[in-house]
């Protein structure tokens, strides 16, 4: 635990107190220092007030920075193929079948689990010592994720995913035929029949926008690169069987056939949905240079798609 006792000078009159003390507290952000104000460990003239308190000249402020718990999750060590990573973030090719968070049903096992153990400099998110996800993929979907290890890389990634200046680009195998410069845009919330499921026809829906940018034509699929510049959940999954395009392999939105041909029988050996995300382009969130990852289409589903080409073959 750390304390600070602090003075606001002349100059500083008239600030926001989180912007303030963000501003004066080396190493916390401004999301972090509203916590502490939330939590009470902030008073100013003794008493507990709001982060957007107008501060005057002369205030003190007294401020006691918790030392970070640990977090509830525990350390296991589970296989993680690191595509980068340095002192404020990681870049991880997920496995599909991990579930990002632990969660009811899933307390281990998680990539917060693996992240636990792997990671040895987290310097804490949220006043814990674990990582700031940022973005999430379904237990189902493989591929591209970063995850920052302390609270200002959190910040300033979820900032970038908020405002839609991250390109995430996914690969999908769908039914039929779609073409590239496909546009669907339709507002995705809970599926009001089924809690398990999201729809995009529910009452309370927010906008979503993917956009197919390739397409490759075999017989009876189609194999498409997907952009999204929302990340609602199952989004690219609700989209897509919205258009009647249903993911295959997908259980859950209408992409698993009993019955399929012989030139496309191996998707029949598909566990998840065909999806995967390739690319994921951003700026490093301290030094603000370009970065961009990619993950190969993984194992099973670069399988699949052999067999399926070498059956459709003339």
């Amino acid at each position: 635990m750390r304390e600070a006792a602090l003075e606001v000078a002349a100059d500083q009159a008239g600030e926001r107190l989180d912007r303030y003390l963000a501003s004066v507290l080396p190493g916390h952000s401004r999301s972090q220092v509203q916590r502490l104000i939330e939590q009470g460990h902030v008073r100013v003239e003794g008493r507990e007030v709001r982060a957007n308190l107008l501060i005057k000249a002369g205030d003190r402020i007294a401020v006691v920075v918790p030392a970070p718990s640990p977090a509830t999750p525990e350390a296991e060590d589970i296989p993680l193929t690191v595509l980068y990573e340095d002192a404020d973030l990681i870049v991880i090719d997920k496995p599909a079948g991990m579930v990002v968070h632990p969660a009811a049903g899933h307390a281990s096992g998680t990539l917060v689990n693996a992240l636990l153990h792997h990671v040895q400099d987290l310097s804490g998110v949220g006043g814990e010592l674990r990582p700031g996800i940022v973005h999430r993929l379904d237990k189902g979907t493989s591929g591209v994720m970063v995850v920052a290890k302390h609270d200002k890389a959190h910040e300033e990634l979820a900032r970038q995913f908020e405002e839609r200046e991250v390109e995430k680009v996914y690969i999908a195998l769908v039914w039929g035929v779609v073409q590239a410069g496909r546009r669907i845009d339709l507002p995705i919330g809970r599926d009001p029949n089924n809690r398990q499921k999201m729809s995009s026809r529910a009452r309370r829906a927010r906008s979503a926008v993917t956009r197919i940018t390739k397409a490759h034509h075999l017989r009876g699929v189609t194999l498409c690169n997907v952009a999204i510049a929302t990340g609602r959940t199952h989004q690219i999954r609700v989209h897509l069987s919205a258009i009647s395009h249903a993911i295959v392999g997908d259980a859950t939105y209408g992409g698993v056939r009993a019955r399929v041909p012989a030139d496309l029988r191996p998707v029949l050996s598909l566990d998840r949905p065909f999806l995967h995300a390739c690319k994921l382009a951003f700026k490093h969130p301290i030094d603000g240079r370009p970065m961009q990852w990619e993950a190969a289409l993984a194992p099973d589903l670069q399988r699949v798609l052999d067999e399926l080409e070498a059956l459709q073959e003339p």
